[in-house]
């Protein structure tokens, strides 16, 4: 009888460690808050995190506006991904992302300053954003 009940509470244990991992599993696939996310996008700093950044883009591809706007603030400094930054800024802003919102439009601020031309296609993009930004009473987040 004594055997029954060790094997028992072995068995019982490790179910309840399998269940506990599994727990740990899929809450490791849902977008953490604004909080922890804006805690890993500053471990990326100057010198880069790669990992830091990779969960980053899985968080902004799974549609967390501050992942997106976190990211495009890290790709500003990159010539190279400022089109990918201005897209960014844009789908967290009119998901509501007030902090996006002023990115987008000192996107279309230099954008304008740096062009002789004046196309103003960044700063159309940023007024459309805006304007539904203040129709629909976003909340800064």
């Amino acid at each position: 009888m004594e055997l029954f009940n060790k094997s028992g509470v072995l068995i019982s244990s490790v179910l309840v460690l399998v269940g506990a991992l599994i727990a740990c599993q899929a809450q490791e696939d849902a977008i953490p808050s604004p909080t922890v996310i804006e805690a890993a996008a500053m471990q990326i700093g100057p010198s880069g995190q790669p990992a830091a950044e990779r969960r980053l883009q899985e968080w902004a591809e799974q549609g967390s506006p501050v992942a997106q706007r976190e990211l495009a603030l890290r790709y500003l400094s990159n010539p190279a991904k400022r089109r990918e930054a201005m897209e960014l800024f844009e789908r967290a802003a009119s998901a509501g992302d007030v902090q996006a919102a002023v990115g987008l439009v000192g996107m279309a601020h230099d954008s304008q300053v740096s062009t002789a031309t004046g196309s103003g296609g960044a700063a159309r993009s940023a007024g459309r954003v805006i304007k539904e930004a203040a129709t629909a009473n976003y909340i800064a987040h």
